[in-house]
């Protein structure tokens, strides 16, 4: 059967239907989603509504900007109860192929994931035919240099500052999240089958001489994954306690600094430091945090009175109560 096929038919929506074929109706249902009739809101912008918004972020914004950053500025980096941060910069843990780079089912003691890590965890998924634990890039390249502190006074030998090495990682990391895998008496029985990361000197069971800081809840290990948003940052390393109310934390004196140096940074271009700090009911000494706040709320502030100068401009010369922006 011959069927006739003009440009006019393409124009039409394609060719035509032949006779007793049913046309195919291309229109959308009589929805109100599909005909656009859902009900719609779209604020009215005026000066009598922006204007005060401005001047009402820039109020509050100001103060508690101004309140975190002397906060910030009172936190003395070296006396109270004292914490030890170790520091480094140019390192991008916030890469997203280096976030996704471990296996929280291994890390929390899941005994197939031991033996079998996620492919997340490549290149550091295994070694030497054996799954590594733990792995990924992350625990690959942990901080392992060490540090140690001593007073030097009018002694013939340094006094060494005692460095509380618990306590440093998040309850909820070290009690939740982070688990040794069960079994075997020791363990070393616990991880056989597995192989040390890379670049670690020794195997995970072997980091504390304690076995409740050993393995998988090791705090030095928990801290440095939990992994930073900035490329420059801080994590505790130890924690030094106060003895006395009487005393100070740190007298004044000259200290030594003893460092081991493992860890290098020079393949990325990066660099390494020491902080002592006490800290307050922010956090640390930050300032990052209340400098924001000002200048967000100088901005708004700002804003506010270009908008207002503006606003009484147009109203003089148009007669208008409002002006729509």
């Amino acid at each position: 059967m011959a069927m006739n096929y003009n440009a006019k038919d393409e124009v039409d929506g394609g060719p035509q239907c032949p006779p007793g074929g049913t046309a195919k109706n291309r229109r959308p249902d009589n929805t109100a989603f599909k005909q656009q009739r859902l009900p719609a809101w779209q604020p009215i912008l005026t000066a009598g509504t922006v204007l005060p918004t401005f001047f009402i972020i820039g109020l509050i914004f100001i103060p508690i900007g101004i309140g975190i950053f002397v906060t910030s500025n009172n936190i003395r980096e070296i006396e109270g109860n004292v914490f030890m941060y170790y520091g480094l910069s140019n390192f991008y843990q916030n890469h997203r192929r280096y976030v996704k780079s471990r296996d929280d089912s291994q890390l929390n003691g899941d005994s197939s994931a031991l033996l079998n890590p996620s492919k997340e965890c490549e290149p550091y998924r295994r070694n030497e035919d054996k799954p590594i634990a733990p792995c990924g890039a992350i625990a690959n390249s942990m901080f392992n240099d060490t540090l140690e502190l001593f007073l030097v006074g009018n002694e013939s030998y340094p006094t060494p500052i005692p460095l509380k090495k618990k306590g440093i990682a998040w309850w909820t990391d070290k009690n939740v999240k982070f688990r040794n895998p069960s079994g075997g008496e020791s363990l070393k029985e616990r991880f056989k089958g597995t192989t040390k990361p890379v670049n670690w000197v020794k195997p995970v069971y072997m980091l504390d001489s304690e076995p409740d800081n050993n393995g998988f809840i090791n705090e030095d290990f928990i801290v440095w994954m939990r992994t930073a948003a900035l490329p420059t940052f801080r994590k505790l390393y130890r924690l030094i306690e106060r003895k006395s109310d009487l005393h100070p934390t740190l007298p004044a004196g000259r200290y030594y600094l003893n460092i081991t140096y493992n860890y290098p940074v020079h393949s990325f271009d990066g660099r390494k430091r020491m902080i002592l700090s006490t800290i307050s009911w922010m956090g640390g000494k930050n300032p990052f945090l209340g400098i924001a706040y000002i200048a967000i709320g100088s901005i708004s502030f700002l804003l506010g009175v270009v908008l207002l100068v503006i606003n009484h401009k147009y109203r003089n010369s148009s007669n208008t109560a409002d002006i729509t922006i």
